[in-house]
């Protein structure tokens, strides 16, 4: 074992909570995920035409925000603020924190949660209304609705958490990014626990048209459910989701003291960026490398004490490639004997919530020693050669996971969690 970079208080999971395009809660996208559910299919929140080269996506369906939520609550708020407090108060409630105030007083408790693009579906409503009605006609909650942020501000208010409250931007890797601050926020000891992770609602006309300007997702039209296929030759773009995750962090110290039964520890964060391209990977994954490397170095591991990745996996050509690449270059011969996995062969790829519902399906092999499939594998890539659970879920003791985030403009984050042991 190495000696860790911030050798200070330990840090464990005790809470979580998703909804995904497979299931509303932790168990039913766990559950879900093990059996290979892809959760991808033609596009009910808008009449996507033929004008749009992607037609499906992942959507949270039959999502209903009423049991957390009154309906004025829901009016004024965005699709993706109410993804954030449903994922919060699951977690909250799995946590045994779901009473106010919580465990510990106000001001040592806080909120980090982050979203790479906020209330995008707000934000084209209220621009519509500027051209066709003036405007005199934007709604008063039209900026408190859309700006990213606002999901920390809503969870801190909701529970009266006065501690460190921010939100991350950082595209695919917003998330983890948010877990790693909220990570360092309680190593340092400026806080004993952390409600943190990421939402996302961006199945909406704009984003579908960007995205596919870009060339960036799949176009499988006729096959919406098997088109998301990372590490496979045949790979031709992500599918979008939507969705939240939300764990809730707490010194070893905090959750010992309140009797608290931890899912996993968080041993390790690395950060990198690839200074290289708005969009694409560095070549041969510089920045991946580097983020890797850091977040082992942090947490005192090996590669060859790591069991599984959850990947980035994309199902983008360069992504998965580049990535293939990085995890060789870091782990050497041990990159043939663990097992990677892409989730977002089945949720899509959930943007800026990805970190964090990907954190807590790694916390989860962990916990429980079985690692979901990477559905939807048909031909071989060579220069994707390792284990990828292609099509199959792999039942192995796994006591270190690593999860790998990755956004555009070239920021890399990755997050080491451990079997909780004791």
């Amino acid at each position: 074992m190495r000696e860790a970079v911030f050798p200070c208080r330990r840090v464990v999971i005790t809470g979580v909570g998703l909804v995904t395009p497979v299931g509303h809660t932790a168990a039913e996208s766990w559950d879900a995920l093990l059996r290979g559910t892809s959760g991808a299919g033609l596009i009910s929140q808008f009449e996507a035409t033929e004008d749009f080269p992607t037609r499906f996506a992942c959507e949270v369906k039959n999502f209903d925000a009423t049991p957390y939520l009154d309906a004025k609550e829901i009016r004024r708020l965005d699709r993706f603020a109410q993804l954030a407090l449903v994922a919060a108060a699951e977690a909250m409630e799995s946590g045994r924190l779901d009473g106010r105030p919580p465990a510990v007083p106000p001001e040592r408790f806080g909120v980090i949660f982050g979203s790479g693009i906020g209330g995008i579906s707000t934000f084209e409503e209220q621009a519509r209304t500027l051209v066709e009605k003036g405007p005199r006609r934007i709604s008063p909650f039209f900026v408190p609705m859309f700006i990213p942020d606002i999901a920390a501000g809503l969870i801190s208010i909701r529970y009266c958490a006065q501690g460190p409250n921010f939100a991350t931007v950082s595209a695919c890797a917003s998330s983890a990014h948010a877990i790693g601050d909220a990570f360092r926020v309680i190593q340092r000891g400026e806080a004993d626990i952390m409600i943190t992770g990421g939402a996302e609602a961006t199945v909406t006309p704009l984003s579908v048209a960007g995205f596919s300007a870009m060339k960036a997702l799949s176009t499988r039209n006729d096959s919406p459910d098997t088109a998301s296929r990372p590490f496979d030759a045949t790979r031709d773009g992500f599918v979008l989701g939507e969705g939240a995750g939300c764990l809730i962090l707490e010194s070893l110290e905090q959750a010992e003291k309140r009797g608290a039964d931890p899912i996993a520890e968080i041993v390790g964060f690395g950060q990198s960026a690839d200074a290289y391209h708005i969009t694409a990977p560095a070549p041969g994954g510089f920045g991946a490398r580097l983020a890797m490397s850091l977040a082992l170095r942090d947490a005192g591991v090996t590669p060859q004490e790591v069991g599984y990745i959850n990947a980035h996996g994309t199902s983008t050509p360069q992504n998965d490639s580049s990535e293939t690449a990085a995890i060789k270059a870091v782990f050497g011969e041990s990159a043939y004997k663990l097992v990677i996995g892409s989730t977002k062969s089945m949720t899509g790829h959930l943007l800026g919530a990805a970190g964090a519902v990907e954190a807590v399906i790694a916390a989860f092999v962990c916990k429980r020693s079985v690692i979901p499939p990477t559905i939807n594998f048909t031909t071989p890539d060579p220069e994707c050669d390792l284990d990828y659970a292609h099509n199959r879920k792999v039942e192995r003791p796994v006591r270190v996971a690593l999860t790998n985030s990755f956004g555009f403009g070239g920021h890399n984050a990755c997050l080491v969690i451990r079997r909780w042991e004791g």
